[in-house]
């Protein structure tokens, strides 16, 4: 059995936060606003997994009103998922993941955040891809407003009926 999700996210720059993408922190004038740690790619994988298997989106696991999940680490919120998900069957075959941003250039962390998904997921880092493009200075993003990211993802499980 092979299943396919989508996730996409956007959020807005902010002062005083911390520029999280992927699990990595990236030096940055700016963190991007959130309830979380607002870690754009990784609730647009999350999303991807979720939808996948038809579980709902990132916001209704993690709600942002429950105070228990502020400034929470998008790491540990794609940890439980992906527990969930390897706990009924089911195994990440690949994801292929794209930022969208105008600034920061990302193109000296894409092997750490690759790394860090791998690692996240317990999986080879060759089933991770991810990629960052411009909107060459179009929208919200070339405005430098914000980010946005997009995955997809393919799942697998044995098909116990053979």
């Amino acid at each position: 059995m092979l299943r396919i999700g989508q996730g996409y996210d956007v959020h807005a720059f902010a002062q005083g936060r911390r520029l999280c993408l992927g699990g990595v922190e990236i030096p940055h004038a700016r963190g991007l606003a959130g309830h979380s740690d607002a870690d754009v790619l990784l609730h647009a994988l999350t999303d991807a997994v979720l939808g996948a298997l038809a579980w709902g989106d990132i916001g209704s696991w993690f709600p942002d009103t429950d105070e228990a999940f502020r400034d929470a680490d998008s790491t540990e919120l794609l940890r439980v998922v992906w527990e969930k998900v390897r706990s009924e069957g089911w195994a990440l075959e690949n994801a292929d993941c794209t930022v969208i941003a105008q600034a920061p250039k990302l193109r000296p962390y894409i092997d750490k955040i690759r790394t860090s998904i791998a690692e996240t997921l317990d999986l080879s880092v060759e089933r991770i891809s991810v990629k960052a493009t411009t909107t060459e200075r179009l929208g919200f993003e070339g405005r430098e407003e914000g980010i946005a990211a997009s995955a997809v993802v393919l799942l697998s499980k044995e098909d116990p009926h053979g």
